[in-house]
């Protein structure tokens, strides 16, 4: 474990699944944390009884709300986004406004959240990013909205990384596989099919990814930056 007193995070979807992990083990490890929601107040609500963390609701695809949230939060040392949308289904059929929301949530907001919390990041900060190993790989059919904005993550951390490297400000992206989460669980149906692309044949668990980021947000990492970091279990191998 990484102690995290007097250290500030806020983590940009963190109410459910991914981010409810990342918020636990921060919490868990001393850092003050707030978090952001947008429909699951309850979930919100009670994850911030069980850890002391702050919620905050704020709709991910409004531009200047995301930019508000991480403005009033002052100083931050560390920032993980994790608000992301998925639509999936032919490009030939897909809303083009469901797929613009997508974008909005998927690469807008990170893209100004990280600009914003430069602004005020004391030297030797954090930014680290939830992508998706469908940045690499789309092996099925009806991903590629999905997948062109996660491949876009991969842009933003290479170019910020330069942007803000002489300030000792890292950034960088986290790409899980299947991950047993409320929008993908375990045993979903897809999971025999998801499976089969694996090396390691079974979903990743929040608490793994949450532990990659406490790496990443640690001091052992102060080195590593506008890298990709693909915890799949060799889905993408």
């Amino acid at each position: 474990m990484t102690d995290f007193s007097n250290r500030k995070i806020l983590v940009l979807g963190g109410s459910r699944g991914i981010g409810a992990a990342i918020v636990r083990r921060f919490a868990n490890d001393g850092a003050t944390v707030g978090f952001t929601y947008a429909g699951s107040h309850e979930a919100a609500q009670t994850l911030a009884d069980q850890t002391g963390a702050r919620a905050i609701r704020s709709d991910a695809a409004d531009r200047q709300a995301v930019v508000d949230v991480v403005r009033g939060e002052g100083p931050l040392d560390i920032l993980v986004v994790n608000a992301g949308a998925l639509v999936l289904g032919n490009p030939l059929e897909l809303e083009a406004d469901a797929v613009d929301r997508m974008i909005d949530i998927n690469v807008r907001a990170p893209y100004h959240a990280a600009v914003e919390a430069a602004r005020q990041m004391p030297d030797g900060g954090r930014i680290i990013v939830i992508g998706s190993t469908n940045g690499d790989r789309i092996p099925f059919e009806g991903g590629a909205a999905y997948a062109l904005t996660k491949s876009a993550l991969q842009g933003l951390a290479r170019g910020l990384a330069r942007d803000f490297g002489a300030r000792g400000i890292t950034v960088n992206i986290i790409q899980p596989g299947p991950t047993d989460t409320d929008m993908n669980p375990a045993d979903g149906p897809m999971s025999g099919l998801m499976h089969s692309f694996m090396a390691i044949k079974r979903h990743a668990t929040g608490e793994e990814i949450a532990g990659l980021a406490a790496y990443l947000a640690g001091p052992e990492a102060g080195i590593i930056t506008g890298a990709m970091h693909t915890i799949d279990g060799g889905f993408a191998a």
